[in-house]
């Protein structure tokens, strides 16, 4: 991923997944839409543990992993831990997804069964279906609130016990939000990470309040930047606007970097292939044979005209187009174009085309194609 700009817009784990796009060779940079605020101390959701751990339930639904995690470590730090694991323990454990599932395996159990498509639509078709009437089920929210199981469960006869143990608060830096926002509208980002369907909900608010959808829309569309959804339920949001996703197979955060990765590689294999090697483009960088070339932001711009033309010859008018300032001077396209071989470290990347313009130097097949 080297050349790539990632931005993260997750506030939990959030020094996880930019730690692993590092390592990989991506820049990150980093706006949380919302920030998750935990119950550690919330006195409600200490008394409803307590009162669960007097009248065990039936069912435990596990609706996120975060939120299972958090449960556990508040019980611990007020000496319930060793209690509410008993009561887990015997009762039918059920997980919203893979990454509850996670989240109750750390926690020494075992999850009965897993909703795969993390829905709480399929939660409530599979209980609803065996039967819940007269049974004790406990509900581990996400922070987004009440899902609609509370209500389902009560009105087909169960008893309901909810527990929230973290909740959805304002981004921690909403100007630093509002920023990667304008940063994505012009092209300086490669790819967004979504984590979690609030936070995406939240980002695309965002956008629409700076009135930049349709750039923003338009850029995930032709491909320039990707929308990365570490799963279905992430993708939601953005699906619902015609943004199509980049999602792994498995909902994990490792998962979803693999997925990134094996994205640009995909790209590097499709390179634009000069006589310097594979080039490709990106948001703010260009990369020429796996390195990053020492290129300038106008640079950039050179050499992505360049390249749009597939080797075809480019006016010197159109190239002073993307310089910067209203000089129409061609003395600055021939100093762009040096810059560039320079750049590059070969001068026969660029070619200049006598009284036309300038091309990029393609390699070719052996049958003499152009690849």
């Amino acid at each position: 991923m080297a050349g790539c700009t990632v931005l993260v817009t997750a506030d939990r784990r959030s020094g996880e997944l930019a730690a692993a796009l590092e390592r990989r060779g991506a820049a990150v940079r980093h706006a949380p839409a919302l920030s998750m605020v935990p119950h550690v101390d919330d006195d409600s959701l200490i008394a409803a543990t307590r009162a669960l751990v007097a009248d065990p339930p039936d069912v435990v639904v596990a609706t996120t992993g975060v939120g299972f995690r958090a449960w556990i470590e508040a019980a611990d730090a007020h000496g319930l831990a060793d209690d509410l694991l008993a009561v887990l323990g015997r009762a039918r454990l059920v997980a919203r997804g893979p990454k509850a599932r996670g989240a109750i395996q750390a926690a020494g159990l075992q999850a009965d069964w897993v909703a795969e498509s993390e829905t709480s639509a399929e939660v409530a078709e599979v209980l609803l279906s065996e039967g819940v009437g007269g049974q004790h089920v406990a509900i581990q929210h996400h922070g987004a609130g009440a899902d609609g199981l509370d209500v389902v469960f009560e009105k087909a006869g169960a008893r309901v016990s909810a527990l929230v143990v973290y909740r959805w608060g304002p981004p921690p830096d909403p100007a630093a939000v509002q920023a990667s926002v304008r940063a994505a509208a012009a092209g300086e980002i490669d790819a967004v990470a979504f984590t979690s369907a609030p936070g995406a909900e939240a980002w695309l608010r965002a956008v629409e309040a700076q009135r930049l959808r349709d750039a923003v829309v338009a850029r995930f569309a032709d491909g320039s930047m990707v929308a990365a959804a570490v799963g279905p339920v992430t993708a939601r949001p953005l699906e619902s606007r015609g943004i199509p996703t980049l999602q792994p197979e498995r909902g994990r955060l490792g998962a979803l970097v693999r997925s990134l990765v094996g994205h640009y590689e995909h790209l590097e294999s499709v390179a634009l292939a000069t006589v310097a090697g594979p080039l490709v483009i990106r948001a703010r960088v260009a990369v020429l044979d796996s390195k990053v070339l020492p290129l300038s932001p106008t640079g950039v711009e050179v050499l992505r005209l360049l390249a749009s033309a597939g080797g075809d010859v480019v006016p010197r008018e159109r190239v002073l187009d993307v310089l910067p300032g209203n000089s129409r001077d061609p003395h600055a396209v021939e100093v762009a174009v040096a810059r560039l071989r320079e750049a590059a470290g070969r001068r026969d990347l660029v070619k200049t085309v006598v009284k036309r313009g300038y091309r990029l130097e393609l390699a070719h097949a052996a049958d003499g194609r152009r690849l």
